[in-house]
């Protein structure tokens, strides 16, 4: 049994974060009753993101508030401080963190020591230093964005159906995908779908006035559904009049005009980029070991390579995978780091009680991807499915998935109000700007952009 009290802390509160600190308070249950063990996590935000189900977010399917788990409900037991570390100093057992009160104490940089650190950072956005892509695009990877993005979609129907000109209309109807992973994809057949509909209650836009182009650099989209699978899904998103455009590029979206590599240019206000991910710069500020990638060495135990009372999982962690033979890592997706954080958990459970550790094995089972209301890929335990089943197999493997009882009823129960009613098609971008007209009121300056439509 633990012999003193021993802080964990947890840097990252999304997927193996917030699973690692749910595992840890069941394991250690009595410990943390008696005051041997604390547990600290640092996140950026108070809640852990459902990214799965932010494609369903932008369209309107599931509200906001129930794609993300808030920590302090579910973590009951666990010290939650909102802010980031800076860096870590491991061989001293050292965290630099920025809190929201940081700024305002003006007493720089808080430190904490701890005992076992568990680095669960994820994973950005990863950009390439293509012009006006800083100034013009939108990520993918927040709820923030995936509700800017629905607001922004209707906002450019609005334009396009107030406008007199030409060259403003094209531009606002015109949409630029760029990534044909799960991302690129899911958010393009949800927001395409959503579009569609709504463009019925436009007197003057039809559906197909719009222009909706995916662009991938790759010969192929969605690769964890298999081959066959991503033909059948360019074939549906072509059917659906969506230009996809693989082994393509985007060189420039500079002046709001999205250049190709393969020479075309699309007048837009809107490109959204899903082109992958990489590390979390809080990596590169530690002096735990990372291979080539900037991701963490791991072992199958989920130790740090050579750095003791370090773990890591998910984006930020190289692991082995046993299952694939040597020189194999895990893939860096949800699928894993649910596992990972169980095992993470409990191997951390047995170090503080001098108990031998368990080693992370488990075989993809498949991977599902919906394009739209009733229509999706899967490809689970080697059978191929599509359309209207895959679909279903899509939200009821989520469903299941999905943190805590309460989340898993709501969702069901937004899911069954959206069969029996129409679609919400309202806008909100001014939750964006929401001191705007007040301002104006109080005799400032009227904003140059009230709804954030640019």
């Amino acid at each position: 049994m633990v012999k003193e009290r021993a802080r964990i802390l947890l840097v990252g509160g999304g997927y193996v974060g917030m699973y690692t600190a749910l595992r840890l308070q069941r394991k250690l249950k009595a410990e943390l009753r008696r005051g041997d063990v604390e547990i600290v996590v640092v996140s950026p935000d108070p809640y852990m993101t459902y990214q799965p189900f932010l494609p369903e977010a932008a369209a309107g399917s599931i509200s906001p508030r129930h794609v993300v788990v808030p920590l302090r409900r579910v973590l009951d037991q666990c010290r939650i401080v909102i802010g980031e570390a800076r860096s870590i100093d491991h061989a001293k057992r050292t965290a630099t963190l920025t809190t929201l009160a940081t700024e305002e104490e003006g007493a720089g940089e808080e430190r904490i020591t701890y005992d076992e650190l568990v680095l669960a950072p994820g994973s950005i956005s990863r950009t390439l230093p293509i012009p006006g892509l800083a100034e013009y695009a939108i990520g993918f990877k927040t709820v923030e964005e995936a509700i800017g993005l629905r607001n922004h979609v209707i906002e450019q129907m609005d334009i396009a159906s107030s406008t007199r000109d030409p060259a403003i209309r094209d531009a606002a109807l015109t949409f630029v995908f760029v990534g044909g992973g799960y991302a690129g994809v899911e958010a393009l057949g949800e927001l395409e779908d959503m579009a569609r509909y709504t463009a019925r209650y436009y007197h003057n836009i039809q559906p197909e006035d719009m222009k909706w182009i995916l662009v991938e650099a790759s010969n192929r989209i969605l690769p964890e559904v298999g081959e066959e699978m991503g033909r059948y899904t360019v074939s549906e998103l072509r059917r659906r009049n969506i230009d996809v455009r693989m082994e393509t590029r985007l060189d420039s979206c500079a002046d709001r005009v999205a250049v190709l590599s393969d020479g075309a240019r699309f007048p837009t206000r809107t490109v959204v980029w899903t082109a992958g991910v990489k590390p979390h710069p809080i990596l590169a500020a530690t002096d735990l070991p990372l291979n080539e990638r900037g991701r963490l060495l791991c072992t199958p135990q989920l130790t740090v390579d050579g750095a003791p009372h370090a773990w890591a999982a998910g984006d930020a962690a190289a692991v082995p995978d046993v299952t694939a033979g040597p020189g194999k890592e895990t893939a860096p997706n949800a699928q894993h780091a649910v596992r990972q954080a169980k095992v993470l958990g409990d191997n951390l459970a047995h170090t503080l009680r001098g108990e031998p550790l368990d080693t992370y094995s488990h075989a993809y089972v498949g991977s599902v991807a919906s394009l739209g209301l009733h229509k999706g890929v899967a490809h689970v335990y080697g059978r191929k499915l599509k359309g209207y089943p895959a679909w279903f197999m899509h939200r009821v493997y989520h469903l299941s998935r999905v943190p805590t009882f309460n989340r898993k009823a709501r969702v069901l129960a937004e899911w069954t109000l959206a069969g029996l009613f129409k679609r919400e098609i309202v806008s909100l971008g001014s939750l964006e700007h929401p001191r705007a007209e007040f301002e104006l009121a109080a005799g400032g300056k009227p904003p140059t952009d009230p709804k954030g439509s640019s």
